[in-house]
């Protein structure tokens, strides 16, 4: 019993308290000095070179070995969670139900990801010949499947920020950016396995992996089908237990370890298709688990794998190229950038020429996944220290300088437009316009009947003759991404046709109509399409003229004195500053905050910061007034 329960102390732990000391100072430095454009990686690179040559240069490589196993454990983790950020229900419903026309081809985002890719793998591939005949490259194709490369983790911070998560371009750059990750893990692995082991009938054992896929999806689908499970795990998922995070490590163990019976070398694919498989399953849950990894990996595996990509970082071998350093890098930036920019010029088709090209250099973003794959082309011996070396640098400036072109190319409309597209002239819909136009918003309706149309001019309220189903009337009103359609025409069976047209023709992410009955309910959340309940609106403000009164009264009777409006704070002047420090108009209060996936009631010791949402009530003039300080 004595042996089974001894411990060794003799593991020296110094190497670890600098890399986690490191790891806890960079987020507090870059937060106190309000450093927020350059990702955290990238410093923890940066000291992670200072620190292995100037705090640990004298350490042993015995000491540093169990630190490079909870490295190798991070990258795992970092390949795990790229894989879960890939959103399964985003791709699948960007599948074709229907026949593939020429004209819906440059609407699905799929499958524009997927020539994305490949034009990118092509033009790759070229630039790869090019650099070649000014620097020898020990493999080309390898080379090139390194450019093709994205980065996800830079990708969506990006698109957060800026509240484009949800557009039609956002959803073509995010699905770019997942098609991109999957298939180069894909083509990596197996690129890996041919150069270490040859052409061979061993290469079917990946399949192995693509096995294990199915079957632990359809044990997963069966096993969520039992309610006892279910209990389960809710009642096991707290405290001591944690049953979730440790049913989470035993999925990434599963297939890390097929991964290895295979060949080190697929334990990328297999560490990806483990988060990726468990991404499929998380819906509800998805926020809670999503922290407690989050926690586990960006707090520690994660830094501990990107400080010790700083630590091996070989300057010294950057010598080999003599002379011909700056130009291999010069011609190494630009060829990142063209063969990503290049294919995204498609998207110009759908988002105009400006956002295309923004939406290049975006994607041209990479980190974890370009230095994964150069550490492996520098194990298997098919790119040189000195390229990798190149590559890692190049990793720091393209997720520094990526983000920065975006939003100068693409840059955020400080009042974007307001428009809104109602479909339908009845009653409802001319009253939603008045108060629209109250709101300073310009509306246009849409109308079949020419007489009704005529009518609602003569109202002096834009309207258009057409019909809702047919594409070109949107093209004839300048739909934008940005602008609210509401459906409110007779029929529910029609108001599901124009919502489908929007959702899945024109990939429209705004639409609002009505449902009353259960079935309609179903079909629109099957569009992803915002609805109201007439009958349960009628019911509430039945409810609150019996309730309160008087704050009915107030938004109903006074709409033309009192608004209560949602902002979005994007004034870094009031990024962490106190509500009691900013300047309150006296005609408004500050009703509600919502941050990310949490709502507080504000008070004078509340910090606001920026990208959360106030909910504001006031007069015209204080709401302008509070405006102009947070947005």
């Amino acid at each position: 019993m004595g042996k089974l329960l001894s411990i060794s102390f003799d593991f020296d732990y110094y190497p670890l308290l600098i890399i986690l000391a490191i790891a806890w100072l960079i987020p507090m430095l870059m937060t106190f000095f309000r450093i927020k454009r350059i990702p955290t990686v990238v410093l923890e690179i940066l000291a992670g070179y200072f620190v292995g040559k100037y705090l640990l240069g004298s350490t042993s490589q015995e000491s540093l070995k169990y630190v490079e196993f909870l490295a190798l454990t991070g990258f795992i983790f970092l390949m795990f969670l790229s894989g879960l950020e890939i959103n399964m229900d985003q791709i699948i419903s960007s599948l074709p139900r229907r026949r593939i026309r020429l004209q819906s081809v440059f609407r699905n985002p799929l499958i524009v990801g997927l020539i994305v890719f490949f034009l990118t793998l092509l033009l790759s591939f070229v630039g790869s010949l090019i650099i070649d005949n000014f620097v020898r490259l020990e493999n080309i194709w390898y080379f090139s499947l390194i450019m093709v490369t994205t980065s996800v983790g830079i990708i969506l911070p990006v698109l957060k920020n800026r509240g484009e998560v949800k557009t039609g371009f956002g959803q073509a750059v995010i699905v770019a950016a997942a098609v991109a990750d999957v298939f180069s893990i894909v083509l990596f692995t197996i690129t890996a396995f041919v150069l270490k082991e040859g052409l061979r009938f061993d290469l079917l054992w990946i399949m192995l992996l693509a096995g294990s896929f199915i079957v632990l999806y359809i044990a997963g689908k069966l096993l969520s089908r039992f309610s006892f499970y279910e209990k389960f795990t809710f009642q096991l998922s707290h405290a001591a237990s944690q049953i979730k995070v440790r049913g989470t490590m035993l999925l990434i163990l599963v297939f890390v370890v097929l991964s290895q019976v295979i060949g080190k070398e697929v334990i990328l694919l297999g560490a990806f298709l483990g988060g990726l498989l468990l991404s499929i399953f998380l819906h509800k849950d998805r926020s809670l688990l999503l922290l407690k990894l989050d926690g586990m990996g960006y707090g520690f595996f994660i830094p501990v794998f990107f400080i010790m990509v700083g630590v091996k970082f070989n300057a010294q071998a950057l010598l080999e190229f003599d002379r011909s350093l700056y130009v291999f890098l010069a011609l190494l930036i630009v060829t990142l950038y063209t063969v990503k920019v290049i294919p995204a010029l498609i998207w110009s088709r759908l988002f105009g020429f400006r956002k295309a090209i923004s939406g290049g250099f975006l994607i041209s973003s990479r980190l974890s996944l370009i230095i994964a794959a150069s550490t492996i082309g520098l194990e298997l011996g098919v790119i040189s220290e000195g390229v990798n070396a190149c590559f890692i640098m190049m990793a720091i400036v393209t997720c520094l300088l990526s983000p920065v072109l975006y939003d100068q190319i693409n840059k955020k409309s400080k009042f974007p437009a307001d428009k809104t597209v109602i479909v339908g002239g009845s009653s409802t819909a001319v009253l939603l316009a008045r108060r629209m136009k109250m709101h300073n918003r310009d509306v246009v309706l849409i109308e079949k009947d020419k007489v009704r149309c005529d009518e609602i001019n003569g109202k002096g309220i834009r309207c258009i003759q057409g019909d809702g189903t047919d594409v070109s009337v949107y093209n004839k009103v300048k739909l934008l991404e940005q602008n609210y359609v509401v459906i409110l025409t007779p029929s529910d069976d029609e108001n599901i046709k124009i919502s489908g047209l929007l959702r899945k023709d024109m990939n429209h992410e705004r639409v609002i109509t009505k449902a009353n009955k259960q079935r309609i309910q179903k079909i629109l959340n099957k569009l992803e399409v915002e609805y109201f309940d007439v009958t349960r609106l009628v019911a509430v403000a039945i409810e609150s003229l019996i309730i309160r009164p008087t704050t009915y009264h107030t938004l109903i009777e006074s709409f033309e004195s009192y608004h209560v409006e949602e902002m979005e704070i994007s004034n870094s002047n009031i990024d962490g500053v106190q509500i009691k420090d900013i300047p309150i108009h006296s005609d408004c209060t500050l009703m509600l905050i919502r941050r990310a996936n949490n709502m507080y009631i504000p008070h004078g010791e509340t910090y606001l910061k920026r990208g959360d949402v106030v909910n504001v009530f006031g007069t015209v003039t204080a709401l302008d007034d509070i405006r102009s300080k947070f947005v």
